[in-house]
């Protein structure tokens, strides 16, 4: 590092934009469920394009690491500071720049959330539905490609992004995409950017796509006696073309820690929650073929609502889970880890998955956006023997997922504990993504370490 690193950037940052107190480092040296701590040598806050530019050309120069950061909530610890260097927090950039109700989109700094959006543009009848659970800010959110509950029906926010505005690693300004619905012209940079998780550039501006809000909305809660036979049901309503918006499983576990933390009384099994939009009479419709396919797979109850409070009581507690299971293992060390299937090898995954956990005797939780064979396993640990039983449980469950067809995760991205298995996931094609990783950032300053390995 330069040693006069907080003295140059004093000369374009204000002093309140630039922080190195130890408090300041420690918040920006983790990841949510990732706890190999890194410090960054200093904190900087910018508040508009120009000065994210400044900072890239300056380290670009220097040759210092630079790591986005907005509200932190990802998984694989994307934003930890391998390198140290500069942590680049967008909060700041909390603006919604315009709203075009009649065209159907906005556009929003990187630190905007999600709800804030939804917040803005509801009275308009629209929303932005990609919905990854924590309160993301949206440059994170397209930063890791994140999907979520609504993933079934609504797609991901790569599905969302019309346009951007990119910071490359040397400090230049481009825009990718336009606020037209389709083009034909050039490459397509927006995409790329996409789940690039901070690695080719840092996200300033994004024109996001809005879908209308339903007319009509149920939720349901189907319990099952096994995970097995939930599993085999979410499936099964996939297959059969009932045009669900949500589609998640809890296991009995997670319910009876939801229980303790939310206060609810929920049967303690495994459960799907189904979520149905439409019109009145086409919601009446899928949830009647729901039931129906519950009661022959066996499942325990079907207990629907179409209460408005009531549905966000369900999903509430489904958005709280990781917090929940938390306060279930105090003091204990947790790794939350996803990879997708196709959704017909889903129910074998998920069970060959809790049973390697069971027989190296570690805690798990298994919950997952299963309606696209996306599942995830939370595992509670102490440090020695159980932490390698981990590493064990972990490299078993991508393994397989790649053997399967799948891939190594299907929404929390690579980061740091993913590296591992891109060649085995993506094979020849690995070195043309390190050359355009080469291309766009040849001082290698953007979030080194993660996304791929060297």
């Amino acid at each position: 590092m330069p040693s006069h690193l907080l003295d140059d950037l004093r000369s374009f940052l204000d002093r309140d934009q630039i922080a190195a107190s130890d408090a300041i480092l420690d918040q920006h040296a983790r990841g949510e469920s990732f706890d190999q701590a890194v410090r960054p040598e200093v904190v900087a806050f910018p508040k508009s394009t120009e000065e994210v530019a400044e900072i890239l050309r300056y380290a670009s120069q220097h040759g210092v690491p630079v790591t986005p950061v907005a509200v932190n909530s990802s998984l694989e610890g994307h934003t930890v500071p391998l390198h140290g260097g500069i942590s680049l927090d967008l909060a700041r950039m909390d603006r919604i720049l315009a709203f075009s109700p009649e065209d159907l989109l906005v556009v929003v700094q990187p630190g905007v959330t999600y709800p804030q959006v939804n917040m803005h543009t509801r009275r308009s009848g629209l929303f932005f539905p990609v919905d990854p659970g924590a309160h993301a800010s949206i440059g994170g959110m397209i930063a890791t490609n994140a999907s979520g509950t609504a993933a079934v029906r609504y797609g991901v926010t790569a599905d969302y992004v019309l346009a951007l505005e990119v910071v490359t690693p040397s400090g230049e300004v481009i825009r990718t995409g336009s606020q037209a619905r389709k083009s034909s012209s050039g490459y397509n940079l927006s995409r790329l950017m996409c789940g690039s998780e901070g690695t080719l550039g840092v996200i300033t501006e994004a024109t996001l796509r809005l879908s209308g809000l339903p007319e009509a909305a149920a939720a349901a809660r189907v319990p099952f006696v096994t995970i097995e036979a939930a599993t085999h049901f979410a499936t099964a309503i996939i297959q059969a073309g009932v045009p669900v918006a949500r589609c998640e499983l809890v296991d009995a576990a997670s319910i009876a820690a939801i229980n303790t933390h939310q206060d609810t009384e929920y049967p303690v099994e495994p459960t799907i929650f189904l979520e149905f939009h439409g019109n009145g009479p086409g919601v009446e419709a899928d949830v009647a073929v729901a039931a129906d396919l519950a009661e022959t797979m066996g499942a325990t109850a079907f207990e629907a609502s179409h209460d408005e409070a009531s549905r966000e009581r369900l999903w509430e507690a489904r958005h709280n889970l990781f917090y929940a299971l938390v306060a279930a293992n105090p003091g204990a060390r947790n790794i939350t880890t996803d990879v997708a299937v196709p959704i017909s090898k889903l129910p074998y995954a998920v069970d060959r998955a809790l049973i390697c956990c069971e027989r190296e005797g570690l805690r798990a939780y298994a919950l997952g956006h299963v309606g696209d064979g996306n599942f995830h396993l939370c595992i509670f640990y102490r440090d020695g023997p159980e932490a390698e039983a981990v590493e064990r449980v972990s490299h078993a469950m991508v393994m397989h997922a790649l053997e399967s067809g799948g891939t190594a995760t299907g929404e929390h991205g690579v980061g740091i504990r993913k590296l591992k298995y891109m060649a085995a996931e993506h094979g020849p094609a690995l070195p043309v993504m390190q050359s355009l990783k080469r291309v766009l950032d040849p001082a290698g300053i953007m979030n080194p370490g993660k996304k791929l390995p060297d």
